[in-house]
């Protein structure tokens, strides 16, 4: 349910009735993790998924026939499913989910506050207690920060498609001229300052910390580098070409970066995607950094075998019985 607080809001305020459909136990593959939400409105208004596509249709009945009851209901797809299960239908990859339906209730302020600090991208967590006797715990982490140093053309991609893939993201550059709203307008914070100074200010960085480097002078590179390569974040690029690349590595060497220090630094920045617009560079960025955050291989899937989704990350549910909480 929190994942598709943005959209929740608004309906809820209006007062549109909607029912959530969430995944609670996965068994094998399937397409998202335990977590995964859709939710339907009274009209049959979908949003988000529980799949590719291969049991949405089943899902939404159950949501619709939650919402018109006022109850709880249960399904299975993938598999025939335990007595209660009312629905069971195919998944495509082979493997199975349990998932729960249940209206939500825009009256009660515990959810309303919960979907607030959600759309926000701030961390939200609350434990709905529902009408079967079980507690569905939800929790949705903050998102993950993307600092873009520089305001180029290339930044402003990076900063459309780094929203678009659910990255909190901060634009930083010492000219205020380039740092604008019209500019930048999926961005979540923008800084007019010299790249070093903001990223030695940065509150709380951690491993879901992206730092790119674009500000394409050395005079801004070195420093920002430099300073990024020594904070606890997961990721640290700088865009250029080989020569760039070659003659940057020299400088910070004499700016006093260790070899260790620079063995973090993933640059030419991006992955081989024959990029040429500087769309297409930024969906190569983005995908290297989420290869990096799961330590994925970052190959064509048609070169690699085991299970498609086995690494995938729980979302935002667990289940549990009321008298064991």
């Amino acid at each position: 349910m929190l994942e598709l607080a943005a959209d929740l809001l608004p309906l809820i305020e209006r007062g549109v009735p909607v029912a959530a459909v969430t995944v609670t136990r996965v068994v094998r593959s399937a397409p998202r993790g335990v977590g995964a939400t859709l939710a339907v409105t009274s009209d049959a208004r979908v949003i988000g998924s529980l799949s590719g596509g291969c049991v949405e249709g089943d899902a939404v009945m159950l949501g619709l026939d939650a919402l018109r009851s006022g109850e709880v209901r249960r399904g299975s797809f993938g598999f025939t499913g335990p007595d209660d299960a009312i629905v069971t239908a195919g998944l495509a990859c082979g493997g199975a989910i349990e998932v729960v339906a249940y209206p939500i209730d825009g009256d009660d302020t515990r959810v309303r506050d919960a979907l607030v600090a959600a759309a926000a991208g701030r961390e939200s967590a609350i434990d709905l207690d529902l009408t079967d006797e079980t507690v569905l715990e939800l929790h949705r982490p903050s998102r993950p920060r993307l600092v873009v140093l520089g305001a180029g053309e290339h930044a402003a991609a990076l900063c459309r498609v780094g929203a678009a893939a659910g990255f909190a993201v901060t634009v930083c550059d010492a000219w205020a001229l380039m740092v604008t709203r019209d500019r930048f307008p999926e961005a979540s914070e923008l800084v007019v300052a010299a790249p070093h100074d903001y990223l030695a200010s940065l509150e709380s960085p951690d491993e879901r910390t992206a730092v790119c480097v674009l500000t394409h002078d050395e005079r801004l590179d070195i420093p920002a580098i430099r300073t990024a390569l020594r904070l606890p974040v997961g990721f640290v690029g700088a865009m250029g070409s080989r020569a760039t690349v070659a003659r940057r590595a020299a400088l910070l060497t004499q700016a006093g970066v260790t070899d260790a220090e620079l063995g973090r630094l993933r640059s030419p920045l991006g992955l081989d995607l024959g990029a040429e617009t500087p769309e297409e560079t930024a969906l190569s960025v983005i995908a290297e950094i989420v290869a990096a955050r799961r330590r994925a291989s970052a190959l064509p899937l048609s070169s690699t075998d085991g299970p498609l989704h086995a690494g995938a990350a729980p979302g935002c549910a667990v289940p549990t019985p009321v008298m064991a909480r």
